[in-house]
Formats: structure tokens, C-alpha cells, sequence
């Protein structure tokens, strides 16, 4: 099936092409502990694009040689469902998902305790149902709630969300159109509401000043994203204010 053709426009009135305003994210919706033979697991969605996770572990580490005597180990999956786009994905590992594991566990990497479980790995197995664009934004969120419902000793959430230069004005959460023929695409992710970045991609050339103001927009997007993912586990674990004991 052909792609969609660029639109000659894709804000129009300070509305974009899907009704949103510039700094409005698409609808999130988020389940966390829903898949029984995991030890954690989790879904996060922004709009059309379907995130979901697992966790397996902490647990013994196989093969033996990846084994570390002081600490555990964490090993990020990224991987697209052949039925996530409108054109079949390839089956197989693709670079592209092999970077994305990378930077996710990077990212993740800065909030678990590895002093905690010695000798044992952390597995996390991120999986894109649909794809909408932001995928790697909407697969980190999952993955970071599917670790706090395995157990997984953190010091706070990551939480992540894209920011984009389309038809010259700054947007926040892209989704496909925008992320196909738009200027600049960046995912950025943050630690909680912490002013700590994990993770910055981008595709694009802009100014030193765009460049500041994407950085501040996206901030402000992930500290909404943190307060949904909070949300989220207030109502599976009944837990009242999170920020109680930070």
C-alpha cells in the first residue's frame, strides 16, 4: 500500500491537520499489570500509537558469562509487531530497533538501583502494536511503569515525549504526517519531574534558540507524562500520593 502524499499544510489556523493546537499531546490512555505470566507489564498509548511492555526479572542471568558478581543487569528489547504499520514490517532485529534498545536502556539505566539484586538481570521487552509516530517515546513510558509493577527498585520514573518543528511553529507529540514531512522531530525523555534529560534524539537542523524552546516545551510535556504515569499506579496499587516518600 502506497504512502500518504505530503499536504500542503499541515497547520492551518493554529489547528494542525488532527484538530490538536500546537502544545496539545494526543489522548493517552495507560494499563499497567496486565499480563499475568510477566513479572511486570504495562501499555501506553498516544493516540494511534500502541506501546507495550514486560518485564522478567530480577533473575539469573543466562548465558552465564553476562553474569555481573556486584550488580544487576538490565537488557532493553525494542521491537515492532509485523501489523504495527499500514506495510507489513520485516521479521527480524533491524538496526533501527537495535538502537532504540540501546538508548532505552541507557535511559533507563539512570534510574535503577543495580546494587540491589547482584548477579541477576532485569529483562524488559518493549513491543509497538501500532505505530503512529513517537514510538520510542510511547515504548520507554510503558517500560518504565511495567519495571515499578515488576518490583524493580527506582529512584523515580522516566518519562518521554516528542517535540517537532512542522510548517515552521513548534508541536508537541507528532504523529505521522507530522513525523514523515515535517522540519524536526526530537524525542527527548526526563527523569520524573526531575530537570534531568536521558535521552535526546532528533532529525532536523534548527537554531540554538528553537533548540532551547523545544528543550522547555518538552520538559513541561514529560512532566504531564509523569503526572499521567503516577496516576496510573495511584489507581492499580491504591497508593495516594506518590511524592509522599520522594
Amino acid at each position: 500500500m502506497g504512502g500518504v502524499g505530503k499536504p500542503e499544510k499541515m497547520i492551518i489556523n493554529g489547528k494542525r491537520l488532527d484538530g490538536r493546537a500546537l502544545d496539545e499531546f494526543r489522548p493517552m490512555e495507560i494499563e499497567v499489570g496486565l499480563l499475568n505470566n510477566a513479572n511486570g507489564s504495562a501499555t501506553f498509548k498516544f493516540g494511534n500509537t500502541y506501546a507495550l511492555a514486560a518485564v522478567q526479572g530480577p533473575r539469573e542471568v543466562h548465558p552465564r558469562h553476562q553474569e555481573n558478581p556486584q550488580k544487576t543487569i538490565i537488557r532493553c528489547r525494542y521491537a515492532m509487531a509485523p501489523f504495527s504499520t499500514k506495510e507489513r514490517i520485516r521479521p527480524g532485529r533491524s538496526r533501527r530497533a537495535t538502537e532504540i534498545s540501546m538508548v532505552i536502556n541507557e535511559a533507563l539505566s539512570n534510574v535503577v538501583f543495580f546494587n540491589e539484586y547482584p548477579k541477576t538481570a532485569v529483562d524488559v521487552f518493549m513491543e509497538i502494536l501500532q505505530a503512529d509516530a513517537s514510538t520510542r517515546c510511547a515504548a520507554l513510558n510503558a517500560a518504565s511503569l511495567a519495571l515499578v509493577d515488576a518490583g524493580v527498585p527506582m529512584s523515580n520514573m522516566v518519562s518521554s515525549c516528542s517535540v517537532g518543528k512542522v510548517d515552521g511553529q513548534i508541536a508537541t507529540d507528532l504523529y505521522g504526517i507530522e513525523d514523515n514531512f515535517g522540519d524536526v522531530d526530537m524525542a527527548v525523555a526526563m527523569v520524573g519531574n526531575e530537570d534531568k534529560v536521558v535521552l535526546l534524539q532528533m532529525d532536523g537542523i534548527i537554531t540554538k534558540e528553537e533548540m532551547v524552546k523545544m528543550l522547555g516545551i518538552a520538559k513541561e510535556g514529560c512532566a504531564k507524562i509523569n503526572e499521567k504515569q503516577k496516576q496510573a499506579i495511584r489507581e492499580k496499587y491504591n497508593t495516594g500520593d506518590m511524592n509522599a516518600d520522594e
